[in-house]
């Protein structure tokens, strides 16, 4: 019956087509301006400047000189008739065999799937109409389709139409997008190439090669077999040009914070549009900082292949630093090769955070009442869960029997975080991970003791930077406002500020965190840094992710090594051996202004015994100092 209903429905659709089709056939003195084409202006581009006021890169059209149709290569516009308009040198603006076949394929599939939009009728929504799905819309384009066909030549249209249609990326037209993919003239494009930019117009972002070269070829190979079918190559030529790889060009010039750029893109076109982006001359303030950013690419590249050379293994990851007191993005690197993978690691992957949840259950703590002093048993331990027993052990597969909660921090004991967790409760815990804006699923288990929690870079970059700010939780961000090209404010960043930890409880925990260095900070005495830093490691199960994540007074920057697939990075694989490395030499490409921090007045330094609790008469290698 519903099936029924829609073929009535599509069959009705048709016949107001001709009526419609005829109608506007007789209105033939209605005449179409084309001088828009004569005097087309690209508009002025848009500018992304850097935290010093400094031009950093840009949002332009990559818009070439007009081609005419007769330097473009027979095979070029066979590939466009092939994808788009299988009849386009018989209709007259509109096809009626085309829009026969789709509604009886929609039929069929219950769906749409296909249009039925001629090459035509694509150039009037080019040069007329926004993107807007209309009934009324539909019923202009008809029109002007058919009046353009009695104004113009086929020749005519289909120049316009390749000098104009858009492949993604900001790039209009055949001879911009040959230059750009391949660094050709239109006219020295093979058939294969051809097609492949005919691929790319029916859904620039699902098909472009640079971003999806993959979808690109897949579609590519489609049209390849249209062509053959249509009589345009032969069946080898199919056969050979279908064999051929992509072999898209790099970028041309190496692009600074290329995922950063990426992910600005999305959002400003959500913001302003893509016209407007693109032509508006825009100026927009972001927090990059471009010293930090080549520092940041240049130790993350260095220990990638350093690391894939040694590991035998497709590594990635990510990292950002962010400044502490504002949450300002100053330097993102979303992963090894844009080129290769435009998967923004810093931003999209969200992955286990394993021991860098841990400083969350001690301040928890804090919070309950509990102290730095107070002491556990680290030793074997079971537990029921889920009606199974589950019996963790400490990274290094030791116990170390009576030892302080700062010891356990420290030493980033599991045994101890989990008995903290199982005396304050997982309640407690949770509640503070989601103030400090982790998303979670969060389980309410003992197990998240030791971060069985999935986020991103971003996410946790944002939590533990809570810890360098006295407790104040500040939202990482890139942009801070964007003006017209008549510098009218047309969009201001509010920030999202709040505190989530009483100053007192996180300085505590950070007090505790730069414990921890300490020891790294005597393996590596002749490169460290000429500040106070706090951190912590993180390692999941297997070594699949390496996490380290640390503040100086001025600067939070996280950072992940890991497979893109999530497998093992192998044994005896430790975030000092991957991840830390790169934060080190990126604070010390960055060094710090501010070289201690500002801790909570109303706290005091004791010497404690690390296993006992109790007070230490005089240092020694059992005795540390904490925050009180």
């Amino acid at each position: 019956m519903v099936v029924g209903i829609r073929y009535f429905f599509y069959l009705g659709a048709i016949f107001l087509t001709f009526i419609l089709g005829a109608i506007f056939f007789i209105c033939s003195h209605h005449w179409i301006d084309f001088s828009i084409l004569e005097h087309y202006n690209p508009g002025r581009p848009s500018i992304l400047l850097d935290d010093e006021g400094k031009e950093w890169t840009r949002f332009q059209l990559d818009r070439r000189e007009p081609i005419p149709l007769e330097r473009m290569p027979a095979h070029l516009v066979h590939a466009f008739i092939a994808a788009e308009d299988w009849n386009f040198f018989n209709h007259r603006g509109i096809s009626y065999k085309g829009i026969i076949r789709s509604t009886l394929v929609n039929i069929y599939h219950g769906r749409k799937v296909q249009g039925a939009s001629t090459i035509t009728q694509q150039l009037v929504k080019l040069l007329f109409f926004d993107s807007q799905k209309t009934f009324s819309r539909k019923l202009k384009e008809q029109l002007y389709a058919i009046l353009i066909e009695q104004q113009f030549t086929k020749e005519q249209i289909l120049e316009t139409y390749l000098n104009h249609v858009y492949f993604g990326c900001g790039i209009y037209g055949v001879q911009a997008a040959a230059q750009r993919f391949w660094s050709k003239q239109v006219d020295e494009l093979t058939a294969d190439q051809a097609a492949s930019l005919a691929a790319v117009i029916r859904n620039p972002a699902q098909y472009c090669p640079l971003l999806c070269p993959l979808s690109c070829e897949q579609r590519r190979n489609v049209i390849l077999y249209n062509m053959a079918k249509l009589g345009f190559i032969t069946n080898d030529e199919h056969h050979e040009c279908k064999a051929v790889a992509l072999q898209i060009n790099e970028e041309k010039e190496k692009v600074l914070a290329p995922h950063l750029k990426e992910a600005l893109r999305q959002f400003l076109e959500d913001l302003v549009g893509k016209v407007t982006l693109y032509t508006g001359g825009l100026t927009i303030q972001t927090s990059l900082n471009q010293k930090a950013q080549q520092a940041a690419e240049q130790a993350f590249n260095n220990q990638c292949v350093q690391l894939q050379e040694k590991l035998t293994k497709d590594v990635d990851g990510g990292l950002i630093a962010l400044d502490v007191k504002t949450g300002a993005i100053k330097a993102l690197v979303g992963g090894f090769d844009f080129v290769r993978s435009k998967f923004n690691r810093a931003m999209q992957a969200r992955r286990q955070i394993g021991s860098i949840f841990k400083p969350l259950v001690y301040a928890a703590a804090i919070e309950a009442g509990m102290n730095f002093a107070d002491t556990e048993i680290d030793e074997p331990l079971e537990i029921v869960q889920d009606n199974k027993p589950w019996s963790p052990n400490n990274y290094n597969m030791k116990f170390n029997g009576q030892v302080t909660l700062a010891y356990a921090l420290s030493h980033s004991s599991n045994i101890v975080t989990i008995k903290t967790l199982l005396k304050i409760g997982v309640e407690k815990i949770i509640d503070l991970a989601k103030r400090c804006h982790l998303h979670g699923p969060f389980y309410p288990y003992p197990s998240l003791a030791l971060g069985c929690v999935d986020a991103t870079l971003k996410e946790t970059a944002g939590m533990f930077n809570v810890f360098a700010n006295n407790g104040v939780y500040v939202e990482p961000h890139c942009i801070k406002w964007v003006k017209s090209q008549w510098g009218t404010k047309i969009w201001k960043y509010s920030p999202v500020k709040e505190r989530v930890l009483a100053s007192h409880v996180s300085d505590q925990v950070a007090n505790v965190l730069e414990l921890g260095l300490q020891r790294v900070r005597k393996w590596f005495a002749n490169e460290w840094i000429d500040s106070q830093a706090i951190s912590k490691t993180g390692t999941t199960n297997d070594s699949r992710t390496c996490w380290y994540l640390g503040s100086t007074p001025e600067v939070t920057t996280a950072v992940y090594i890991g497979c893109d697939d999530n497998r093992s990075l192998g044994k005896n694989v430790y975030p000092l051996r991957t991840a830390f490395p790169i934060w080190l030499k990126f604070n010390r490409a960055v060094p710090a202004l501010t070289k201690t921090f500002s801790y909570d007045p109303s706290l005091r330094e004791v010497l404690i015994d690390e296993h006992t609790g109790r007070l230490a008469w005089f240092k020694n290698d059992e005795a540390i100092s904490i925050l009180v």
